[in-house]
């Protein structure tokens, strides 16, 4: 089992509000995306050709997806999104309780924000990189001496293994 310090760093906290803040607006466009891929199937086809013309724009040109294939892609990108808000506000109930696991995947997931937003930056989004600075600032924190005790994160006083010394 694993022990945690009773005050909880003020940074965690503001984290995980962060995530919950994330997951909640990720669920609400992930289920608008859900209901209106799930509803474009059923608009008339005349309605849709015409809504469909407002649809192209510079070199994509929507007019020709059938209502079924468009809506399906709607309704899946609704589904990662409010899959991902779920994870966000698990998360973020981890990382007020000091759990170990909600310390990696904040990690990892900060590191694959970073990676993206480099991505982004690289197709000429620059406003990317404040992404990279937010997530940069998370990872610094979460791996401060006294938030990797809250989460147990920390060595053995004790001093490394013999396998260590190896």
């Amino acid at each position: 089992m694993q022990t945690t310090p009773k005050s909880r760093p003020t940074g965690v906290t503001i984290i995980a509000i962060l995530n919950i803040i994330g997951g909640i607006i990720m669920l609400l466009i992930g289920l608008g995306l859900a209901i209106a891929g799930a509803i474009i199937p059923f608009v008339p086809q005349s309605e849709f050709q015409q809504q469909q013309q407002n649809l192209t724009t510079g070199d994509i040109d929507l007019s020709q997806v059938p209502p079924s294939f468009l809506g399906g892609g709607i309704l899946a990108i609704g589904g990662i999104l409010i899959a991902i808000g779920i994870l966000s506000l698990v998360v973020a109930y981890g990382l007020l309780k000091g759990r170990c696991w909600a310390w990696t995947l904040t990690v990892i997931l900060s590191i694959i924000s970073i990676v993206l937003a480099a991505i982004s930056i690289a197709a000429g989004s620059i406003p990317s990189i404040i992404s990279i600075i937010v997530s940069g600032i998370i990872l610094y924190y979460l791996y401060r001496p006294h938030v990797k005790a809250y989460f147990g994160k920390t060595v053995s006083a004790s001093g490394p293994s013999s396998a260590d010394q190896a």
